[in-house]
């Protein structure tokens, strides 16, 4: 596990975390064998921060499998990329805000 937060992270941290938007999120949290940027276990929802290495061909297969077994142990993955957290913060905490009231809660 990584112990420091990369900028964009430290930025969406400070907006999910002491439950801002209603909900516990845990930073770098472990689910199985993969190690998550954020989890709300409330919500089974996910927020992967990604920078432009994640646009490489190797980074999508490896996401999409990780992202397909991260949903079939009923998991929500919400992939949001650097520039967005840089360009557009607001549009980014309202598709949080939006995914975690559309999302059923988990027992």
């Amino acid at each position: 596990m990584r112990n420091n937060l990369t900028e964009t992270e430290v930025i969406i941290w400070a907006h999910i975390k002491n439950k801002k938007l209603g909900y516990k999120f845990r930073r770098q949290s472990s689910i199985d064998r993969y190690i998550v940027d954020f989890y709300c276990p409330k919500k089974k929802l996910v927020l992967e921060i990604d920078g432009g290495q994640h646009l490489e061909d190797k980074s999508i297969l490896y996401d999409n499998k990780r992202t397909e077994y991260l949903n079939s142990l009923g998991i929500k993955v919400l992939r949001i990329y650097n520039n967005d957290v840089f360009d557009n913060i607001e549009g980014v905490i309202d598709k949080i805000k939006y995914e975690l009231e559309n999302t059923p809660q988990s027992r």
